[in-house]
């Protein structure tokens, strides 16, 4: 059985070391206008000893942008500052796919100055962050038939310009209750045209998207993640199993480099969907956010499921040299929960690599 420091070939053109994934987290540290900016570079290039770093959700428009202080992939301006950040992960031996996350129904008329898009005008469960602090999610407006191609263009748009800013390939979130996602459900979705109604309306957005991106960059450029069963911003997935094994079957005959799953159903259905995807997989192993993080025990369980890869999220927070510490069998720093979406520095930057000689974990800085 392979263990978390063995390669693996992913796609055509990319040898990974390791088996040990950077799970995508928004992090709010975007400059205006949605650029990366050299603290993101010097971020992501600290982390580079991971088999594979996606990056946070970057928005592919205007109006598929959910959080105030995230980045972008839609103009020019965007890809230039990018560059900086996937040359520093090039030249650490790292590699680095760019996740492209269309918010939908989870934004706000304060963060874009337009009124969010769903599949249908049922509002987001909760608050949703502006620029003035967590505010009511909107009723977004419902897309017409005829508009929603351009959404899915959208993702393929992006992926064009993430490979011309240097990203070895593209995820799309289809996971957590953004637009995707908001598709698949059954109680956000409640079209009766050919993107709604059955299953196989439901998944029509999310084949379609992957698909135009697939073919604007590559199938082996390109994956998807994705949570069953997840109830994200009040999205519910009643029909769960059976959806997604009708998703990862439509899938499946484009030839995708990976789909990426979320631990958010019960392991037996899970495990339905592993033997229904037959490419790679990688396999978060814990609810994100949840009370647990994922660590060497998780990871050692999935693979001996047949998972290919591992994600790792909050860990890679506090533990640039993550691969090192599992490596060693090192503990782990904790993370300052207070410093995840503060902008700025601190709590970003300011985790040090483990101080031999002192054994023990190193502390979060103040």
């Amino acid at each position: 059985m392979p263990t978390l420091f063995s390669g693996y070939r992913l796609g055509a053109a990319l040898t990974l070391p390791n088996r040990i994934v950077m799970a995508p987290m928004t992090r709010v540290r975007a400059a205006d206008g949605g650029l990366a900016t050299p603290s993101m570079a010097a971020y992501y290039a600290q982390r580079a000893t991971a088999g594979l770093i996606v990056s946070e959700g970057v928005q592919p428009s205007v109006i598929g942008q959910s959080n105030p202080g995230t980045p972008g992939l839609h103009t020019d301006e965007q890809v230039a500052s990018w560059r900086q950040v996937t040359d520093a992960v090039h030249v650490n031996g790292g590699r680095i796919f760019a996740q492209i996350m269309h918010g939908g129904r989870v934004s706000h008329p304060s963060t874009t100055g337009l009124q969010p898009v769903g599949p249908s005008a049922v509002p987001a469960t909760g608050n949703v962050f502006t620029p003035s602090g967590p505010r009511p999610a909107p009723v977004p407006r419902e897309l017409a038939t005829e508009e929603v191609p351009e959404h899915v263009r959208s993702y393929a748009d992006a992926a064009r310009r993430a490979v011309d800013a240097g990203f070895d390939g593209v995820e799309l979130h289809g996971a957590n209750g953004y637009l995707i996602s908001q598709f698949l459900s059954s109680n956000a979705n409640l079209r009766t045209d050919r993107y709604g109604g059955g299953i196989t309306g439901r998944i029509r957005f999310a084949v379609e998207a992957a698909a135009a991106t697939a073919d604007a960059v590559g199938a082996d450029r390109t994956g998807i993640r994705l949570s069953p069963g997840g109830v994200f911003w009040g999205v519910e997935e009643t029909d769960a199993a059976e959806l997604n094994v009708a998703l990862l079957t439509e899938l499946a005959r484009l030839g995708l480099a990976y789909v990426h799953l979320e631990a958010t159903a019960g392991e037996e259905v899970l495990r339905e969907l592993r033997k229904t995807w037959t490419g790679t997989l990688i396999m978060n192993p814990v609810l994100p956010m949840g009370p647990r993080q994922t660590g060497p025990e998780e990871a050692r369980h999935w693979l001996e499921l047949g998972a290919d890869l591992i994600g790792f999220g909050r860990a890679f927070i506090a533990n640039p040299d993550l691969v090192e510490r599992l490596r060693a069998g090192l503990p782990l720093a904790p993370v300052d929960e207070s410093t995840y979406y503060t902008g700025g520095d601190a709590g970003y930057l300011t985790y040090p690599a483990y101080r031999y000689g002192t054994g023990d974990p190193v502390s979060v800085p103040a």
